[in-house]
């Protein structure tokens, strides 16, 4: 099942170029009171959801997809994690260019860990994409977002792929410089999450999936999912040996060699085999 939030919070089930409102199912999820859940409640009861929004499904009203705005598929993501260079071929591209690492010692990511980024940097991709420190390097990363199912600590590479919820597209914007990776891939706008949450049952291999980016018509990155060098079900492992995932969490799995820099002005079109394509614009921050 493809879901997507769209315009003023409504859910969806996308089929084709349409896009079916079951926003009733929503009426499953649980009352909450301040203190608020930490994590996604949609993504923890997310089988009643699917099973609602299949019930409703045949009577909804149906919008084209042209016409909607769509937001991250993922409504409160409890924590961003991604993973530095963790393609073979992009470790190779940041350690040749210095525009890129900045003269900072760079590791595989087996040594080098994960990072976080602020969950306040996430949108959709109608929101786009709006850029600060114009005067610096600010580049592209495509890259395939798992979305956590349910709470993780300490799962094996064995067992992990029974904690993803689904997949989306994610963008991760880099501002080139020598800060530290979470301050300059975390300014508001700077991670992008659509164009809709496919469910891991649509997808049985992580592991071998194809995908792109163009801007302005013109591809930068193209590669597959089995480049990487630690896959989904090792990136879940590393990454609930340190903290505990939870439903919603996201993360992000790293980008290939292509990373090149965007402009306002820019139109991004972003795509994963098996989860779509997302065209996302660029504009300056005001």
């Amino acid at each position: 099942m493809k879901l997507c939030r769209f315009n003023d919070n409504r859910l969806g089930i996308v089929e084709g170029n349409t896009v079916r409102d079951v926003s009733e199912a929503l009426s499953v999820l649980p009352q909450s009171r301040y203190p608020f859940p930490r994590h996604d409640v949609l993504i923890e009861h997310l089988p009643q959801v699917r099973k609602a929004a299949a019930e409703l499904g045949a009577n909804a009203p149906v919008l084209a997809l042209s016409d909607v705005k769509l937001l991250s598929p993922i409504g409160n993501v409890g924590k961003v994690i991604a993973a530095p260079v963790n393609y073979k071929k992009h470790l190779a591209e940041v350690l040749g260019d210095p525009q890129i690492h900045n003269d900072k010692q760079i590791d595989h990511i087996q040594r080098a860990g994960l990072f976080l980024k602020a969950t306040s940097s996430i949108v959709g991709p109608s929101e786009g994409i709006a850029l600060r420190k114009l005067e610096r390097r600010n580049d592209h990363e495509v890259e395939l977002a798992v979305v956590i199912g349910k709470t993780a600590d300490n799962v094996s590479r064995e067992e992990a792929l029974n904690y993803v919820a689904g997949y989306c597209i994610g963008l991760d914007i880099t501002i080139r410089g020598p800060e530290e990776r979470s301050l300059r891939k975390s300014p508001d706008s700077y991670t992008v999450l659509g164009p809709w949450l496919v469910t891991s049952d649509e997808i049985v291999n992580p592991g071998a999936l194809e995908f792109s980016i163009k801007v302005n018509g013109e591809e930068r990155q193209h590669s597959n999912t089995r480049e990487l060098i630690l896959g989904v079900a090792e990136l879940i492992e590393f990454a609930s040996s340190f903290y505990t995932l939870q439903p919603g969490d996201v993360i992000i799995t790293g980008t290939p060699e292509g990373v090149a820099s965007i402009k306002p002005g820019d139109v991004m079109l972003a795509e994963i085999e098996g989860i779509g394509s997302m065209q996302v614009a660029v504009r300056a921050a005001a």
